[in-house]
């Protein structure tokens, strides 16, 4: 059967491939032993001759596998390899493509948690440069004879910077670097980086794909658009196979069987659940968030609203050419920064927790907690004002959320 819609397409996924009994959707496969009649099949697993089939479960189950099957479709990828986090994904691609003397050119607009992996990868002897990757002159004078990699986020948390995106994918392939974009609040729903040229895509599946706050995950997708026989790092054991193969094939082996970052089956479950819903929950979500940085944009009390839609962002019409809308993720600032406190406090409905892309809308002031250990150094030079507020915005009514923050502003 085939179909062309997204969500048709996801929810029928399980049943397409097959599943045992009639089932609709794969089921939870709890074994970490996979056992075989014949000792030369389990030979051909470990060597890489025999396809399709399960020999412990760090390196793979059923039950993930059928969530990667999905992953795949959805990013229009090659293949794709899921983890036990969006972190262990993101770490994952760096320490098992990078070696010692390499150099990775990233966008200065990163999740604090990545940029504090930058400083494990300076220790351990990979140059990191960080630029201004909106733009693209910034980015091409920073590669050097030892440039491997640029990595971006679609749209960065929490100042909603984006990238020149399709500019960076030509560099790169003129270059020949591996071009890695994070598309976690996009989502394959809003954009998929496959077609600006990204040679391999990171979703944290805990957010927006699987989007309830129920279950934490990642997922690495190879889009098939980068040459793997040119590049230097690839180990020899991994090249028996077909070309293409080889980089998710690394990132595989070195990433879950070395370093363990596996995805549980109960997890992947979860994810693939949760997914069944991602195109109808990024609608409501992003039109939820349109219409409230509008509203916030306009009233006396704020003094900036970051979101991609509105015409006022500096890349408003990059995210109107490349994504189907700008998302769930806005920050905004108070004119009267020392109301900050006391304007999240009044607020009902929003959760004051960290976190993103749930169907609950969500809220934190960023300086003193998700960026606090960064420092003021590193916070001034990607944008963030001791005041800035990160909304989360979630599925609730509209007209919910704009009474609420319209009780929580008077007199701010």
């Amino acid at each position: 059967m085939k179909t062309k819609g997204f969500t048709a397409d996801l929810v029928h996924a399980d049943r397409i491939a097959g599943v045992e009994h009639g089932g609709l959707r794969q089921p939870i496969h709890t074994s970490v032993q996979y056992g075989f009649d014949r000792v030369e099949d389990l030979i051909g697993v470990f060597q890489g001759t025999k396809k399709g089939s399960f020999n412990y479960a760090r390196q793979g189950t059923p039950t993930t596998a059928a969530l990667e099957a999905k992953i795949t479709r959805l990013e229009g990828g090659r293949g794709t390899v899921c983890f036990s986090t969006g972190m262990a994904a993101i770490t994952a691609v760096f320490f098992t493509l990078l070696r010692a003397g390499d150099h990775l050119i990233s966008s200065c607009y990163v999740f604090g948690n990545t940029n504090s992996l930058f400083g494990t990868l300076r220790s351990l002897g990979v140059e990191v440069t960080t630029v201004e990757s909106g733009s693209i002159d910034e980015v091409a004078a920073a590669v050097r004879p030892n440039t491997r990699m640029v990595f971006v986020e679609t749209i960065a948390n929490p100042g909603t910077q984006i990238p020149d995106l399709e500019a960076i994918g030509a560099l790169c392939r003129d270059k020949g670097l591996v071009y890695v974009v994070d598309n976690t609040v996009t989502s394959p729903a809003l954009f998929k980086p496959k077609a600006v040229g990204a040679s391999l895509v990171i979703n944290s599946l805990t957010k927006t794909v699987s989007g309830h706050g129920a279950a934490l995950g990642g997922a690495v997708t190879d889009t098939g658009e980068f040459p793997w026989q040119n590049y230097p790092n690839i180990a020899e054991v991994y090249r028996a196979s077909n070309s293409a193969d080889w980089g998710l094939l690394q990132v595989r082996k070195k990433g879950l069987r070395d370093m363990g970052g596996a995805l549980s089956s109960e997890q992947a479950h979860q994810i693939g659940l949760g997914a069944e819903t991602l195109s109808l929950r990024v609608a409501k979500s992003s039109e939820n968030a349109q219409a409230l940085a509008e509203y916030l944009e306009a009233h006396p009390a704020i003094q900036k609203v970051h979101y991609p839609g509105l015409p006022s962002h500096p890349q408003y019409e990059i995210a109107k050419k490349l994504f189907k809308s700008s998302s769930w993720l806005q920050s905004f600032e108070l004119r009267n920064a020392d109301r900050m406190l006391d304007v999240v406090n009044r607020l009902q409905l929003p959760i004051k927790a960290t976190g993103l892309g749930d169907t609950r809308s969500l809220i934190i002031p960023v300086a003193p907690t998700i960026f606090w250990e960064a420092g003021a150094e590193v916070r001034k030079s990607m944008g963030i004002a001791d005041g800035m507020v990160r909304f989360s915005v979630g599925i609730e009514e509209i007209e919910d959320l704009i009474a609420d923050f319209e009780q929580a502003l008077e007199g701010a």
